[in-house]
C-alpha cells in the first residue's frame, strides 16, 4: 500500500514535542510484564565482582588486540587488524558506557561513574549531555519530537543511516558539541533535555577532553605517525560499524508512539561472545522494561518475560534482514510497521490513548480496541 505522507519532524524543537505532551504520551506511564515482586527485587541486586571481571577482561581484550594491531603497522594485515581492534574497541565503550550510564553496573556508584566516563570518551560521546539524553530515551522512547535517539526517520534517509556506519554524522556532530561546550555554550536541542544545573559540568567535562585531544595530536606529531590516534579516538570512526549492526536491531521497523515496550523494541538472540561485548544488551525489551536490571541478570529476566513477549529474533542477521526490508517498504509507505504475534499467554499490546501508535490494519482501517486506538500498516508474518 503507497501512502502520501509529510515526512515528519523528528526534531526535539519541532511541533511534534509539544504535541507529544498535549496527547499524553510524553514521560507517561509505560506497560510492564507482570513479575514477582521478590523475584525481581533478586533480579535488580547490583555485584561489584561480576562487573569487575569483567571490566578487566575487556580491557585485556583491547590491549591484546592493540599489540596485534601494532605489530601489524605497515602492513596489509593493519587492515583487518585494526577493523577489530575498531570493532571491539567501539562496541564495548559504547555497551560499557550505557550499562554505567545506568549505575547498574557495579554496586559502587564510583565505579560506575569512572567507567562512564571512560568508555564515553571512548565513543565521543558527551558524558553529562548523552546521560541525560539516554534519561529522555528511556522515558519517550521512540516518542516523536521526544526522543533524541531515534536512528532513522520515516521514510528512512540512507545516506546518514550508512554513514553512521563510520560515525560520520553523529561522530562530526558529537565532535562539534564538544567544542561548544568547551566555550560554555549548548546547543538548544540538548537544553530541552539537560537540566541548567548540570551546564558547569557539561563545560568543564569538555575542556578536559580538549585537553586529551591536544595531547593525542602531539603524541602523533611526536612520533611523526598517526598511530596514536589509531588506538585513541579514531577507533570511535573506523570502528562504528560494530556499533550501528547491533544497534539497528533495536527498535527499527517498529512501532513509534506507543507506550509499549514490546511494541517498538526487540529482543535478539546472540552468542555469548557477542553478548559479553554487548553486556547483554540484545535483551532489548527486557532493558527498556526494567531498566535497573543489571546487565549480568538480563537473560535471567528474559526468562521470566519471555511468555508475555514477542518471539525473539533467531540471530542478528535475521533481525537486520527484519529490520532492512522494513525500512525498504517505508520508502513508499511510510507509515509500514513491523507488529509481532504475541504468546497467547501474554497480554495484549498496549498502544496507548487512541487514536497513537504507527500500526493500521491492511486495507487502511482503524481498530480500536478497549479505547486504544491502532493505525498504520500491520505485518503479521513478522
Amino acid at each position: 500500500m503507497a501512502t502520501n505522507m509529510e515526512r515528519r519532524d523528528y526534531s526535539l524543537l519541532g511541533p511534534l514535542n509539544k504535541e507529544a505532551i498535549e496527547k499524553g504520551i510524553a514521560e507517561a506511564e509505560w506497560y510492564t510484564s507482570p513479575i514477582d515482586r521478590k523475584r525481581m527485587k533478586e533480579l535488580m541486586k547490583r555485584k561489584n565482582g561480576r562487573a569487575i571481571r569483567d571490566t578487566i577482561i575487556w580491557f585485556a581484550t583491547l590491549v591484546i588486540l592493540a599489540y596485534i594491531a601494532f605489530l601489524s603497522w605497515g602492513t596489509w594485515w593493519a587492515i583487518p587488524a585494526f577493523a577489530i581492534y575498531g570493532g571491539v574497541y567501539a562496541l564495548t565503550g559504547n555497551s560499557r558506557w550505557h550499562e554505567a550510564g545506568h549505575g547498574t553496573m557495579f554496586k559502587t556508584p564510583w565505579m560506575n561513574e569512572v567507567v562512564y566516563q571512560i568508555a564515553s570518551f571512548m565513543n565521543l560521546f558527551p558524558a553529562t549531555p548523552w546521560r541525560w539524553s539516554h534519561v529522555r530515551h528511556h522515558s519517550d522512547t521512540y516518542i516523536v519530537g521526544r526522543d533524541p535517539e531515534i536512528h532513522a526517520p520515516r521514510p528512512p534517509v540512507w545516506r546518514v543511516l550508512l554513514g553512521e556506519l563510520i560515525h560520520f554524522y553523529g561522530g562530526i556532530a558529537d565532535l562539534k558539541r564538544i567544542f561548544l561546550h568547551a566555550f560554555g555554550k549548548m546547543d538548544k536541542a540538548e537544553m530541552d533535555y539537560i537540566p541548567a544545573s548540570e551546564c558547569k559540568k557539561v563545560y568543564w567535562e569538555a575542556r578536559v577532553w580538549i585537553v586529551i585531544f591536544l595531547a593525542i595530536i602531539a603524541a602523533c606529531l611526536y612520533t611523526g605517525s598517526i598511530l596514536p590516534a589509531m588506538f585513541i579516538g579514531l577507533p570511535t570512526f573506523f570502528g562504528f560499524y560494530a556499533v550501528m549492526l547491533i544497534a539497528w536491531t533495536q527498535h527499527l521497523g517498529l512501532n513509534e508512539d506507543v507506550l509499549d515496550h514490546r511494541l517498538n523494541t526487540r529482543t535478539v538472540y546472540m552468542n555469548p561472545i557477542i553478548r559479553f561485548l554487548y553486556c547483554n544488551m540484545n535483551y532489548h525489551i527486557e532493558h527498556h522494561m526494567f531498566p535497573m536490571v543489571p546487565y549480568h541478570a538480563l537473560p535471567a529476566l528474559h526468562e521470566e518475560m519471555k511468555h508475555d513477549c514477542p518471539k525473539p529474533n533467531s540471530s542478528i542477521f535475521a533481525a537486520l534482514k527484519e529490520v532492512f526490508s522494513a525500512l525498504h517498504k517505508q520508502r513508499k509507505d511510510p507509515t509500514y510497521t513491523i507488529l509481532r504475534p504475541l504468546p497467547i499467554t501474554a497480554r495484549p499490546y498496549m498502544y496507548g490513548p487512541s487514536p497513537y501508535g504507527t500500526v493500521i490494519q491492511q486495507g487502511g482501517d482503524k481498530k480500536t480496541t478497549e479505547g486504544i486506538g491502532i493505525y498504520g500498516t500491520m505485518d503479521r508474518d513478522s
